[in-house]
């Protein structure tokens, strides 16, 4: 169920949901409280509680769909009957369940309880009000950013969405990127597909299939490794110009029209 990463003064924790879904715990190396990131589920938030013997005292929410927030309520209950003050935050341009601080890009997250400090980013896309929050090199993004895809157009344009990745593209190489599926296999797959002659993605598709043959996560992935195998953060190199002109029949010179064939080829793949 559990696998953990530490850093400075951060131990992030994997939680598996669902079929694919990975809920993020976020503790500190000295103190027993803890964060959750899109707890969708919170039979397995609850037992991994317990099992660790840590106090939830937050939750951060990317963004409204169901597999992300449907714990909330439950988690709310839990608390209340623990007698532990709960903070739950989310975007302000979506309706979270309990959300008690509403998020944009300008403002910050201090988690004093775990001397942690997030910077928000807004990534609309996948839908209208999506964020993201890093700290400490550790970017929590839901599902904007997979590796090897980028999630679906639900509800913003493909300008949207390509705006938001290269604001994750624009980031530190060296930041982890905790998204909340394990898409990983599939969206290499088609990456292939798009880019069949790119020896960093088949390196890569060879790793994943092994990592993946023994049930092991892919995640964490990082932005280095992403910039040089994911086609949705390649849009303005030759290669990808080159498939979506061919995919489409025309002639592809610009990132977004690129994009928009790659986004809309990947939804049909």
């Amino acid at each position: 169920m559990l696998q953990s990463q530490s850093t400075t003064n951060m131990k992030v924790s994997m939680i598996k949901a669902f079929s694919d879904n990975y809920i993020w715990a976020i503790s500190s190396n000295t103190g027993n409280h803890m964060a959750l990131v899109d707890p969708g589920d919170a039979k397995v938030c609850i037992e991994f509680i317990e099992q660790e013997q840590m106090q939830l005292s937050t939750i951060l929410i990317t963004h409204h769909h169901a597999d992300h927030v449907g714990g909330i309520n439950t988690l709310v209950e839990y608390c209340k009957s623990k007698q532990w003050p709960l903070t739950i935050y989310g975007p302000e341009k979506e309706k979270i369940p309990h959300c008690d601080v509403a998020l944009n890009e300008q403002n910050k997250v201090t988690l004093d309880d775990l001397a942690l400090a997030f910077r928000v980013i807004d990534l609309p896309g996948h839908t209208s009000g999506h964020i993201a929050y890093l700290a400490e090199d550790n970017l929590f993004c839901g599902d904007t950013l997979f590796s090897g895809g980028c999630g679906r157009l639900f509800e913003g344009t493909p300008s949207q969405m390509l705006t938001s990745l290269e604001k994750l593209s624009a980031l530190p190489e060296r930041t982890r990127v905790y998204c909340a599926h394990e898409y990983t296999q599939a969206n290499l797959n088609f990456a292939l597909t798009v880019e069949p002659t790119n020896s960093e993605l088949v390196h890569y598709y060879n790793q994943v299939l092994q990592l993946r043959e023994q049930d092991i996560a892919t995640i964490p992935t990082s932005i280095m490794l992403e910039k040089k195998i994911n086609p949705f953060l390649r849009c303005d190199s030759a290669t990808l110009l080159a498939s979506a002109s061919e995919f489409s029949n025309n002639n592809v010179t610009d990132k977004l029209q690129a994009f928009s064939i790659i986004r809309a080829w990947k939804d049909n793949f």
